[in-house]
């Protein structure tokens, strides 16, 4: 099972769309389309899992094309980095020698 980055979407786009568009090039697990959690808005990006053959497939045949307009960017998504944000600030502590204490 290979999980599919889809990027450039139209905001119009649906899960069943995308479900019809991918499924021409093989199985489709699941679809999943990234909505904004404040306003419930849709973000122009999602994911689609499927078998690795036909995810190929889609990979090759999808990117680029048109969509609503928009011009698809469709590649293997890239794992989830672990940990959160963060921005915190780091180290600390130490005056240096002419901190002038």
């Amino acid at each position: 099972m290979k999980k599919i980055y889809v990027g450039n979407l139209p905001y119009s786009a649906t899960e069943d769309e995308l479900r019809e568009t991918f499924g021409e090039h093989g199985t489709v697990e699941s679809v999943s389309l990234i909505t904004d959690r404040e306003t419930g808005r849709p973000r122009g990006f999602g994911f689609v899992e499927m078998d690795d053959d036909g995810a190929t497939a889609a990979i090759s045949a999808l990117d680029g094309k048109d969509m609503g307009g928009r011009s698809l960017r469709v590649n293997e998504a890239r794992p989830r980095r672990e940990g959160g944000g963060g921005g915190g600030f780091g180290g600390g502590g130490g005056r240096g020698r002419n901190a002038g204490w």
